[in-house]
């Protein structure tokens, strides 16, 4: 077998056996929490002859590896299982939860990708000057802030005092485009501003770590200008590090936005998440989790492999 094709296996094959450990982990995680499902859905008026009754309809009374089972079966089939709290089917839910999740994660990552690599490629440019320390010092205070402090500043400067966009994002069917992308602008800000300052810091470390390079010093010799000389040598053998950065972003965008969600009431998977791990709804807390981190795995994986294929030493590491 190639090499390449060797090592994407096995990555693929890594894949597998981390999401069926987080899957263990997620119904572990979920069986273990406190309190009674039953109680919490009919409510503290049950009698408890009805309580044993839905216990039994729900199979809690059988042993926890036998509904493990159960659930990881229905899941590789693509049944999520059914909400207690309303009896929707989850996987339509989260169908639609998750197209709000990565359109409002997609906008935050056009923005955010190309500006953060145009923001490294400056300070590497200007490196120890007052652009590089500027640009530095504004990433470095960002990271610093939680992001729903970043939330809330931009909804009381940008919503409550210019009244440039609203203060909840909310998007329907009903809405044009442009609507839409009105409405989840400030989110986005945040997401942006979150996410922007650690892949700009990573993109400067990774092209100045291939400035050091003999070859670098080649090039300044052949009379290239510092631009020439980044553009065509440092930052191609840079690639791989900073995919690897946009990778695990892109990861976040989409499994971390939940307290952005929250923040703004965006009507996404971490909206939906947090307001059924309130009413304690194990499936789809069981099935929400499951899909984080599929995403996070996956996005992880996609990196590894790009990076195998983009540079010559990951592909034949002997």
């Amino acid at each position: 077998m190639h090499p390449i094709f060797k090592l994407v296996a096995q990555r693929l094959a890594l894949g597998i056996i981390l999401l069926l450990a987080a899957s263990i982990i997620i119904f572990v995680g979920t069986t273990i929490l406190p309190g009674d499902v039953a109680q919490q859905i009919l409510g503290q008026g049950a009698t408890p002859e009805n309580l044993a009754n839905l216990r039994e309809e729900l199979g809690l009374n059988d042993p926890p590896l036998t509904r493990y089972f159960a659930w990881l079966g229905g899941v590789v089939q693509g049944d999520l299982g059914t909400a207690l709290t309303n009896g929707r089917d989850i996987a339509s839910t989260m169908s639609d939860k998750m197209g709000k999740t990565l359109f409002l994660a997609f906008w935050a990552a056009a923005i955010s990708v190309p500006l953060a690599i145009f923001l490294g490629l400056v300070a590497v440019r200007y490196k120890d000057r007052w652009p590089d320390k500027l640009i530095s010092s504004v990433t470095l205070t960002t990271i610093s802030i939680p992001e729903f402090l970043i939330g809330y500043l931009l909804i009381y400067f940008v919503a409550v005092k210019l009244g440039w966009a609203p203060s909840v994002a909310m998007i329907n069917d009903s809405m044009t485009f442009l609507e839409k992308l009105h409405s989840i602008s400030i989110p986005v800000a945040a997401l942006t501003l979150v996410v922007l300052a650690h892949m700009m810091r990573m993109t400067r470390a990774a092209i100045l770590n291939v400035m050091q390079s003999a070859y670098i010093e080649t090039a300044e010799l052949k009379g290239l200008t510092p631009l020439q000389v980044i553009r065509k040598h440092a930052f191609p053998n840079a690639v791989a590090p900073i995919v690897n950065v946009v990778m695990i972003n892109l990861a976040y965008l989409v499994v971390g936005v939940v307290v952005i969600e929250v923040v703004f009431t965006y009507p996404g998977m971490g909206q939906y998440l947090v307001d059924h791990v309130v009413k304690r709804d194990v499936p789809v807390v069981q099935a929400a989790g499951l899909m984080f981190a599929a995403i996070y795995i996956l996005l992880n994986m996609t990196a590894d492999i790009v990076s195998i294929l983009a540079n010559p030493r990951l592909r034949h590491p002997k």
